[in-house]
């Protein structure tokens, strides 16, 4: 009979412990995304529509911005998964490979915006745990983590635009 009442009692903690994890999202990080995003939305408003669309476009011209800039500020001022609409600045070719540095980047943007990649946030949440726990800086980790993905998402974009090329090319080929 203990056993019944032992796996009965640790079943009903276990959905316990996951409440009082959820009451800390709560009082904790979901006030502070969405004041981020609040505030975002406000710079967004503030600069105007227009002069965003613009800055787009210009992004778009250039391999360096196409893959580091507009997928950096896409994903800040936008957030995952809306940020993946300023593909609409690019010629068609180009859009497989801002996707894929832009999916990329979802994961290092979040420790320095959690905002920009919410859903995920809980991911790198755990990793600061346990560096902190460890007593090591999370603020470096943070940034280092942040440059390492941008080096990451310019290399990926240029291998995607160049495969994306070859693609192409190949069914031009057969048509």
């Amino acid at each position: 009979m203990d056993f019944l009442s032992n796996l009965a009692s640790g079943f009903i903690g276990l959905f316990n412990a996951g409440g009082e994890q959820f009451m800390s999202y709560m009082t904790g990080i979901i006030p502070t995304l969405i004041c981020l995003i609040t505030a975002v939305n406000a710079v967004i408003a503030i600069i105007g529509q227009d002069k965003v669309n613009k800055f787009g476009v210009f992004c778009s011209k250039y391999i360096l911005l196409r893959y580091t800039v507009l997928p950096v500020l896409a994903l800040f001022f936008l957030a995952n998964p809306m940020c993946y609409t300023m593909g609409q600045f690019l010629e068609e070719r180009y859009k497989p490979a801002f996707y894929d540095a832009t999916v990329s980047f979802c994961h290092p943007i979040t420790g320095l915006f959690p905002h920009a990649n919410a859903g995920e946030y809980f991911v790198y949440g755990g990793i600061a745990a346990g560096i902190t726990d460890l007593g090591l800086d999370l603020g470096g980790l943070a940034v280092r983590y942040f440059l390492v993905g941008l080096v990451v998402i310019f290399i990926r974009g240029i291998a995607c635009e160049f495969l994306t090329a070859r693609f192409l090319k190949r069914n031009e080929g057969e048509a």
